[in-house]
């Protein structure tokens, strides 16, 4: 067996005084992929971070080809070889997405960047590697699905020995990560070597060769993925079994009015539009029922959440809650109407990550604790700590900023936000996105329980076993239009893939 390329012996570190990581002991051989994964808060991207010289160790050392190294930043750790595609999007979202790949790595005569040449080493790469971007779309114009592809771009442009993959598909369609994974195969088959950081358990035993398991900031278990199933490494993980991975289905009830009427839906959405981005969208969700927008990425999908609450705004098409055209065109007047949205990205739209926790529970439900122009502060304290405490969110103190909080557990504070108005329609868009499978459950059973409640469910979900075991309806968007809705038995992988591909097939519900 060769020697390894990282030993990491006796590894050690704390933020603010609570343990990250714990006397971590760890070996990656040359040209392997070597997959950690834990649940949120476990320690993993913290000692992926430590390797690509974005955190230093307190304690032990970090051996590369058996020379101790102690990187003091990025360019460091680059500078040995080794880099990082964080979790979080890190890209300048002025500058082109060519910009953005070779940033500090330009082609210059004197003061000049080669922009010529950088276009050659730009679609040389693109052919290389099978990920495809416009490479003069500036960034902020892209999706995360694109944005991701970008930072994984960059951290190949760089040719290092080792990368650090944190999350690299969380983004991402299944046919992407799929694609992605291929990728990897190729740079391991190149010699490259891989940490793959990742919640999803099916692709870390289908690519990586060894597997460590972290919990609470401690190795755990350690072999071959070979020796590993999905129900191993979660026991491993959370310390015991876990039941079935979503709760049981309710059945929808079918209330009448004293007319024997249907009763209004809780959303209706009619002829929806918004120029160039979605058409004629229409759909209703109807009290206590869960409907799961899903599709391609760029189907849509997203836009569509953010027409509904108030942060777009369609130029035609109608808004109804609870049998009234809502007031669209802000997300103040949705708040007003009992709508609440957890959006899909928690860094750049969910949270204020510098503010305390109990600040970002709270903010959108202070007028319910003022007086005289007065916050209570002693209530709102007390009421966001018991928000928190029902959705399970694992926080040193409530007055913690949010930024000091793992993904699963920051995730869970905007449901704690959501769920404290009480709402009559909650929208989630990819409501577990870079959270592990026990975290999961959890936001599982916050939803189902949101929907047994009577409020009405809208989640747009990329993640098929997750649209198939939430939903009571799927609705399937494509470039911009629902090409159709699925319910009951016809809810499965192949009718979805079939309509989210353009594709038709006989026995659905399907909208000219």
């Amino acid at each position: 067996m060769p020697a390894p390329t990282i030993s990491v012996r006796g590894v050690g570190k704390s933020f603010e005084g609570n343990a990250a990581l714990a006397d971590v002991d760890l070996d990656v051989r040359p040209g392997t992929i070597h997959a950690l994964v834990g649940e949120n808060g476990a320690g993993k991207s913290t000692l992926g971070k430590i390797l690509a010289g974005v955190h230093q160790a307190d304690t032990g050392v970090v051996r590369l080809d058996g020379n101790s190294v102690d990187p003091a930043s990025p360019r460091e750790a680059l500078a040995l070889g080794i880099t990082i595609v964080a979790q979080e999007i890190a890209l300048v979202g002025t500058r082109s997405v060519i910009e953005n790949v070779f940033l500090g790595s330009e082609v210059t005569t004197g003061p000049f960047v080669r922009t010529a040449a950088l276009r050659r080493r730009f679609e040389a790469l693109v052919a290389e590697t099978g990920i495809d971007v416009d490479g003069d779309a500036t960034v902020d114009q892209l999706t995360i699905a694109d944005q991701q592809k970008v930072e994984i771009l960059r951290a190949l442009a760089r040719r290092a020995d080792v990368i650090v993959m944190d999350e690299p598909t969380a983004r991402l369609a299944t046919h992407e990560a799929e694609a992605l994974m291929r990728i990897f195969d190729g740079l391991r088959r190149a010699g490259t070597t891989i940490v793959f950081v990742s919640h999803f358990l099916e692709e870390v035993l289908g690519i990586s060769d060894q597997v460590t398991v972290l919990r609470d900031g401690r190795v755990v278990a350690d072999g071959a993925a070979s020796s590993f199933t999905p129900a191993s490494l979660i026991a491993a993980m959370v310390g015991r079994t876990l039941d079935a991975a979503f709760p049981p289905k309710r059945i929808v009830p079918e209330a009448r009015t004293a007319a024997d009427e249907a009763p209004a839906p809780a959303l209706k959405v009619t002829g929806l539009t918004r120029s160039g981005v979605f058409e004629d969208v229409g759909f209703e969700v109807r009290p206590g029922e869960i409907v799961v927008i899903t599709g391609l990425v760029g189907s849509g999908r997203t836009e569509v959440l953010r027409a509904i609450y108030g942060l777009d705004t369609p130029t035609a098409g109608t808004v109804e809650v609870d049998g009234k055209v809502s007031r669209t065109g802000s997300p103040r007047a949705s708040i007003a109407e009992g709508v609440a949205l957890i959006p899909e990205s928690r860094k750049t739209e969910g949270l204020f990550l510098d503010f305390p926790l109990v600040a970002n529970v709270s903010l959108p439900h202070l007028r319910r604790f003022t007086r005289a122009g007065l916050v209570r502060a002693k209530q709102v304290a007390r009421v966001a700590a018991g928000a928190m405490e029902d959705v399970g969110v694992k926080t040193p103190s409530p007055e913690a900023p949010a930024s000091l909080l793992s993904g699963g557990n920051q995730q869970k504070v905007l449901f704690a936000r959501a769920l404290l108005g009480k709402p009559r329609l909650l929208i989630a868009d990819e409501p577990t996105r870079g959270v592990d499978v026990a975290a999961k459950r959890q936001i599982y059973d916050l939803i189902a329980a949101e929907a047994a409640r009577g409020s009405a469910v809208l989640l747009v979900s990329s993640e098929m076993e997750e649209v198939i075991g939430l939903a009571h309806r799927v609705i399937v968007m494509r470039q911009g239009r629902v090409l159709g809705e699925l319910a009951g038995d016809d809810i499965n992988e192949s009718s979805i893939a079939h309509l989210a591909f353009g594709q038709t097939t006989k026995g659905h519900h399907y909208v000219d």
